[in-house]
């Protein structure tokens, strides 16, 4: 080693010189690196979906959602099947395990989609697969405004003129429309006209679809020339459309379509509907972004591409980006920006105050960009974003630890030894220190490998943040051997030598009284340090637990929940109402609500549901409640008193989404209930919706799905229609059309717009007028729909949802005032109490706290075997069982401190704080190991066990004192900051510096006196 550093003592100029280009490369590549708020937890996820408008809810799920499920069972790699069944909709979740390449999952699902097609009865349907976007996809909302135009034309100039251009930017997957209706060229049916005619309505629909084509025919030749063959009857616009043949007339004459009824452009029939601020409905669409694709990229492309796909848009027409990703992104960003700059200037503050000397703190501190700098490339190479977890955990105070120790042992050498050549003590001091430097780091290391070994959600979110660390510390450890020692021999030899600072000199004359009151006083001091610990064991069992805290996004989501028969005009006179209440607050800037199920249904909702989007201003400008949490039980209060017949549950945009992918649901907690009778799974729903109510901090408690939508069935009596002689598709015939039987697109401008077939609504709009239509006789004349079939209103369920092809019904719930742990032992509690599950039904609790719980039981086994590890190490370095036993006292002390501050803070325990008791840990041994050495070095002098323990705690004051203050305040930011993003930093950093406090007291008072009494023998 001596021979390397010497090496490099002689060439500082070329060191110099590499370490600059490297950075340089460094931060060249870091400009590509993504940039995210919190990590993408989405799984592995293949989204299929078929629309088929009228079918009932279970025949949806026996005719569609069955046999996709049946057919997608089986597919390499496939771990979970869920699904969801609504009326006129079916949507399949297929879930992979996270190591599968998505790419080939969507060619497994494309496979499989082809024999769910013949297994699927119902004719005319198309099964689709979903965008190759994650659950978190969802990066930018716009609207797109008219002056003349009316919502049918917005729908259209957005989905064909606006959306193929934003599908062509990269990055972008797809683009999902909501609002206003897909424009159709329609004819609603004269049934009398029909009957005089002696037309079926499935002669009308052949007429349609058969008059809407073209054929090729190949080529001829003529004369030196090939001419290209062509039929066309395509329709160009709506009076080709109305001048479709249909048959010839009594009289011979030609019978065309506008004479069988109204012929206009219409309106399909619709799944949804968006609103804003109160003004009526609006048309918007949310661009999704492809599968590892950096938004901040993608983001700026949308951004530079909009004023183009203006230009191409009718007069009149505008586009408004009113959410962007990026605006929370940019944010939460900032928070860890100005986290690691104040961190890193306390940092530098406490070595000053510390060691004294302004040019060797300087060079301590240049380890920090290098090592970020070197974390972001790894990072960027492992496919990793930056974001609020993984470059918000790094503690500038551990990256300067080894370079602090380099130069701190190297000043020290040159104030006992101020002759002689200085490149020669710089190599001798650090060859000194080499073997403990590298053997902390390690240490420290590896107190990080259990992170690693996380899975599932948890291991997503937080085991970038250990690689993150690890590299920063291996980037630390090889810049403070091979690079602090050039800058330590070019900079320090024009500073003058000197002692302790006067900060140190102070705190060093009431440290040596106090540490010889602590010799004097074992009983008392044993006794209180066992004493706190008890008291700190205490207090941890009554923390409370939840999976991380909360990130306040700056915009809230808030889902409303009507009665299930509600529709879409009763909906939308809710959701004025709605918004009209959310923007009499100052602090809203504009609401967005999305009701029922959009274009691309990742979330088929029903009519009686709505999402409402609140973006709110600046936290500055607020003025009705200081708090976010406070802000929201001020809402919720000022909707529920407007609109009493909903149910309303909130959360925020990427928080909901989380929630969904953790669970189905939009909600913390989401308890499944499995079973086949639909009746008895909503029973038992409805039981445990009582009970979770009557717990403290239960909000938002509902059954999903429950309650009943009413459902006009027309069952065909087989055996009247055969007397009749009524053919069965003919009566299938006229109920599709009374919704619209959709035909072959027109072509018109570049747009597609669908032909649509159906009847007058003035003769379908009730279920008397329904039973009163007339079906033709296979032979001539008709009969009424009442006499082939039976035309009854029952009550059906609006929603199935399967898990595992086996239905289930969730029930939701989140907490406030309250932390998530507790809440859920309660709940479960009282649920196992008073909730008797029949047989062959089971309850499955599920959302954030499930993988608190998993992450812990890993940890559990991960983190004693690595700390065994440690101790193994700990006794090979110190040639001691009992020596390593006294470092490893300092780790109940140091958690005591961290779960002291974790309960003066009022924080409950998080996965968050978890990883804070690991960073502790690391800082504690490390200290443990720097005293305990020295004492070691002190006892070959001949000293007595006593003697050596308070030499080596005298001498070491500083060096355990700087790693400690740099350590602490540099997560001093994350501790106290208020910004975007601040919270789930905080408890992370509360923990590190509340078990700094009491490790450093142990260090420096309790661990002498330990010293002392367990090496006695050997003195």
């Amino acid at each position: 080693m001596s021979k390397l550093l010497s090496l490099l003592q002689n060439n500082r100029s070329i060191v110099i010189g590499v370490l600059l280009i490297l950075m340089l490369f460094g931060i060249a590549d870091v400009t590509r690196l993504p940039v995210e708020s919190v990590p993408d937890i989405s799984p592995q996820q293949v989204l299929v979906s078929v629309v088929a408008p009228g079918l009932a809810t279970e025949e949806v799920e026996k005719l569609i959602t069955f046999p996709i499920e049946a057919s997608m069972s089986g597919i390499p790699g496939m771990i979970d099947l869920r699904s969801v069944s609504r009326s006129g909709i079916s949507v399949v979740y297929v879930q992979f395990a996270d190591d599968t390449d998505i790419n080939l999952d969507r060619t497994y699902v494309g496979q499989r989609i082809q024999a769910a097609r013949a297994n699927i009865s119902v004719p005319g349907l198309t099964i689709n697969m979903g965008p190759l976007a994650t659950g978190l996809g969802e990066i930018m909302q716009i609207q797109i405004h008219g002056t003349t135009q009316t919502l049918m034309d917005l729908n259209r100039i957005m989905t064909w003129t606006v959306v193929p251009q934003l599908k062509l930017i990269p990055g972008v997957a797809d683009v999902n429309v909501n609002g206003g209706a897909e424009e159709t060229f329609e004819i609603a049916l004269d049934m009398a006209r029909l009957n005089a005619f002696d037309l079926s309505v499935g002669d009308v629909f052949r007429a349609v679809d058969e008059n809407n084509a073209v054929s090729g025919g190949a080529w001829i030749e003529h004369y030196a020339e090939q001419q290209i063959v062509a039929g066309r009857g395509l329709i160009r616009d709506l009076d080709d459309f109305g001048a479709i043949f249909v048959r010839a007339g009594p009289n011979g004459t030609a019978l065309y379509l506008r004479d069988l009824g109204r012929i206009s452009q219409a309106p399909r029939t619709r799944l949804g509907a968006v609103t804003r601020d109160n003004k009526g409905e609006i048309v918007n669409g949310v661009v999704m972004m492809q599968t590892g694709s950096n938004s901040g990229v993608t983001l700026a492309a949308i951004e530079e591409a909009l004023p183009t796909i203006k230009k191409s848009l009718p007069l009149g027409v505008t586009l408004e980006p009113y959410y962007n990703r990026g605006t929370l992104t940019g944010k939460t960003i900032q928070t860890v920006k100005e986290n690691l700059v104040i961190g890193a200037a306390l940092v530098v503050f406490v070595l000053l105050v510390v060691i004294g000397d302004w040019r060797a703190s300087l060079v301590i501190a240049s380890v920090i960009p290098v090592a970020l700098i070197c974390a972001m490339v790894g990072i960027h190479h492992l496919g990793i974003s930056a974001n609020l977890l993984s470059l918000g955990a790094i503690d500038f105070g551990m990256i300067v630890d080894s370079s602090l120790v380099v130069v701190e042992n190297t000043m020290a050498h040159r104030l006992r030894e101020q002759k002689g050549d200085f490149r020669s003590l710089v190599v001798t001091s650090v060859c000194q220190v080499v073997r403990p430097v590298s053997f902390a780091i390690l240490v420290i290391m590896m107190v990080y490998l259990p992170i690693l070994t996380l899975t599932g959600i948890e291991g997503k979110m937080f085991r970038p943040m250990a690689q993150t660390v690890i590299i920063a510390l291996m980037a630390s450890l090889a810049y403070s051997i091979l690079c602090v020692p050039v800058l330590t021999s070019i900079v320090l030899p024009f500073s003058k030598p000197h002692g302790d600072t006067l900060f140190i000199n102070v705190l060093r004359r009431r440290y040596g009284p106090l540490v010889l009151w602590c010799e004097d006083h074992p009983k008392i001091l044993f006794g209180s340090t066992a004493g706190i610990f008890l008291f700190s064991v205490f207090l941890a069992m009554r923390l409370g637990g939840e999976f991380i805290p909360q990130l306040q996004e700056g915009s809230l989501v808030v889902t409303q929940t009507r009665l299930p028969s509600a529709s879409l005009k009763t909906s939308l006179h809710s959701v004025n109402l709605v918004e009209r209440t959310l923007m009499s607050f100052p602090e809203v800037r504009t609401v967005v609500s999305n009701t029922g199920t959009s274009a691309i249904p990742t979330d088929p909702m029903g009519m009686n549901e709505t999402d409402t989007f609140v973006f709110l201003k600046d936290p500055a400008e607020w003025k009705t409640a200081s708090s976010q949490e406070e802000l929201v039980t001020i809402f919720d209060k000022a909707v529920r008193e407007q609109v009493p017949d909903s149910q309303f549950s909130w959360s925020q945009p990427v928080q909901m989404r989380m929630d969904d992918l953790l669970s189905g649901v939009r909600t913390q907690i989401a308890i499944s209930i499995y079973g086949d009778d639909l009746g008895t799974l909503q029973d038992l729903g409805n039981k445990i919706v009582s009970v979770l109510n009557d717990i403290p901090g239960a909000a938002d408690v509902a059954a999903q799905g429950s309650g009943s939508i009413p459902f006009l069935h027309v069952d065909i009596d087989r055996q009247a229609a055969a007397r009749l002689n009524v053919r069965l598709q003919d009566v299938l015939d006229i109920v599709e059309a009374i919704g619209g039987h959709i035909g072959k697109p027109v072509v018109v401008n570049n747009a597609l717009i669908s032909t649509q077939v159906r009847l007058d609504p003035e003769v379908s709009n009730s279920r008397d007028k329904i039973a009163y239509l007339r079906v033709k006789r296979a032979g001539g004349g008709t009969v009424l729909l009442s006499q082939v079939a039976r035309v009854v209103v029952e009550d059906g369920p609006p929603r199935i949802s399967r898990d595992r092809i086996q239905r289930r019904m969730i029930v939701q719930a989140n907490v406030r005032g309250r932390d998530l742990g507790s809440f859920v032992q309660a709940a479960q509690q009282a649920v196992g109490k008073q909730v008797h599950m029949p047989p062959g039904y089971r309850l499955i609790w599920e959302g954030q706290f499930r993988n608190l719980q998993s992450a812990m039981q890993r940890l559990s086994i991960v983190v004693p075997i690595a700390l065994a590890l440690i101790f193994g190490l700990l006794v090979v370095a110190l040639s001691s069982v009992r020596l390593a036993l006294l470092v490893f006292v300092n780790l109940p002390i140091a958690a005591t401190g961290g779960i002291i501050a974790l309960v003066l803070r009022g924080l409950p325990f998080s996965i968050s704080a978890g990883i804070g008791f690991i960073a502790l840990f690391g800082v504690a041994i490390l200290n443990g190991v720097v005293l305990i050495s020295y004492t070691q070095q002190q006892r070959k002098t001949g000293k007595s066990a006593a003697e050596a323990a308070f030499t080596a705690a005298e001498e070491r004051f500083r060096p355990v004192m700087a790693t400690a203050m740099v350590a602490s305040l540099g997560f001093f930011p994350m501790a106290f900051s208020t910004n975007a993003g601040a919270e789930v930093e905080r408890p992370l950093a509360t923990v590190v510096i509340g078990g700094l406090v009491s490790s450093t007291l142990l260090t420096l008072l309790v661990l002498p006196s330990l010293y002392t009494r367990f090496m006695r023998k050997n003195s």
